[in-house]
């Protein structure tokens, strides 16, 4: 019997690893802080067209591009002389599974099924637990999902109960688990215990999968404008999102498309606090994820990230709960459209944007998500104000996360505000340093962090230099 204590595990991470997915990230490891993440997305050996064929066959893929006509209409009664970009809106809630996550999931099941694995394991709250269910289900593969659920009263968070009761619809053995380090250590266990796939959500072949994403935005905007899209909103958490649909709109010839992430901001709420679990309203698309996996992405269950939101992103605008819960009703009444609150976050964000962008410009939020039950921002709010936090009309610049959640009376007052990107990135700085001592930095690591932050090698000198100073 091999010893299963938490040391003893943690210590065989990446033994399990690589047993669990047939890739050895050590070919491809060049420096603590640097690996050649190209190679990496290369050597998953699927390009664009195996990936459209792999996900036709499973019902993901090819979903509707919709103008929201009467949403930019009413956000030009206030933008502006000439101002009010056309919103658009990629209707992913089309997906088997009802999210874009079926996309990452489409390439893993595929992997496991080709590999000969009996069955996929992943750690997630979200949707992609139901996609990867909903994956294996159409690949004759079994599936366990691994989920934070409650905190220590034993209390479920609505929206992932909801993503529980469809895993298990999908043909799922979910385990719920209480906020804490502990869901990690359980995933390892469980991927050497079964030999099941693992289908972390940042391997490459994930973030491979949504690459068909932004270049269906691309294709879609150009048949029906004749141009590419001045901007894409995507809703930032993890990173794998953003990072391919990005690449997406780079492989179709976007490179002059703004790529902005958008999260609630939840400042002050921490992620792994058991008494902050049940303050969020959002269980993702928010800073706890959103600015943590920015300036370290490799804080995750595999050794190296694929999802790199730094080397993709122009700007990162944040939005508050209120303004997410105004912009996911006034959606469902002027559009007839009911979705979730994650694509709804971007879509808070894409007002904002429009309302400062030219009126024949075109702005694009390329997620929607499904919703119901637990999902429902009626229940999220119900269970706000079950949890002591004060629900009301008002200014949403008074919105204090865990505390008050203020929605606002008219759509003007839906304004977000701009994330400092060059905080971020020196955050990023910072914690590769602890990663690796400055003194010990190559040429080779200083390339590294330049693209992974989208800046040239001399802005990174520069900017250490100054942190190394201070």
């Amino acid at each position: 019997m091999r010893d299963m204590s938490y040391a003893a595990v943690m210590a065989r991470k990446n033994e399990i690893m690589k047993a669990s997915m047939g890739m050895d990230y050590n070919d491809f490891i060049q420096s603590p802080i640097a690996f050649d993440y190209e190679r990496m997305m290369r050597e998953t050996g699927y390009g664009l067209e195996d990936i459209v064929r792999i996900q036709t066959e499973t019902k993901v893929g090819h979903t509707p591009l919709y103008e929201l006509t009467r949403l930019t209409e009413e956000v030009r009664k206030f933008a502006g002389t000439g101002k009010g970009a056309t919103i658009l809106v990629k209707d992913e809630a089309a997906n088997a599974s009802g999210s874009f996550k079926a996309r990452r999931a489409s390439i893993s099941a595929f992997e496991a099924r080709k590999k000969g694995y009996k069955g996929l394991a992943a750690a997630t709250s979200g949707n992609y637990g139901a996609a990867v269910a909903s994956q294996a289900a159409m690949r004759g593969l079994k599936c366990i999902i691994l989920q934070e659920v409650f905190d220590s009263r034993g209390i479920g968070q609505p929206e992932i109960v909801e993503k529980s009761r469809a895993c298990e619809a999908y043909g799922a053995e979910v385990q719920r688990l209480s906020v804490g380090p502990e869901l990690f250590y359980q995933l390892l266990m469980t991927l050497e215990n079964t030999g099941f796939f693992n289908a972390s959500l940042y391997t490459p072949f994930g973030i491979k999968g949504v690459e068909t994403l932004g270049v269906e935005v691309a294709e879609q905007v150009r048949q029906r404008y004749g141009k590419n899209p001045e901007a894409v909103v995507i809703t930032h958490a993890g990173g794998g999102n953003l990072t391919g649909t990005a690449r997406g709109l780079l492989a179709a010839g976007c490179d002059k498309t703004r790529v902005v992430a958008c999260s609630v901001d939840l400042g002050g709420l921490h992620m792994a606090s058991d008494t902050d679990f049940n303050r969020k309203s959002f269980t993702t698309g928010h800073t706890g994820f959103g600015v943590p996996f920015a300036t370290w992405p490799d804080r995750v269950d595999v050794p190296r990230n694929a999802a790199r939101s730094l080397r993709y992103m122009d700007e990162y605008q944040l939005v508050t709960q209120g303004e997410v819960f105004y912009v996911t009703e006034l959606l469902t009444k002027l559009e007839g459209l009911e979705r979730g609150p994650a694509g709804n976050t971007s879509l808070t964000a894409a007002v904002t944007l429009a309302r400062q962008m030219d009126r024949d410009q075109v702005v694009v939020v390329q997620e929607t998500e499904y919703t119901g039950a637990g999902k429902h921002h009626n229940r999220q709010l119900s269970f706000a104000r079950e949890n002591g936090i004060e629900v009301r009309v008002g200014d949403p610049k008074d919105n204090v996360p865990g505390k008050a959640i203020v929605i606002p009376e008219r759509l003007e007052q839906v304004r977000g505000k701009v994330q400092d990107m060059d905080k971020l990135r020196l955050s990023y700085l910072k914690n590769a340093a602890k990663a690796h001592p400055v003194e010990q930095w190559t040429e080779g690591d200083y390339a590294f962090l330049a693209a992974d932050l989208k800046k040239d090698v001399a802005w990174v000198k520069s900017a250490i230099a100054g942190i190394e100073k201070n």
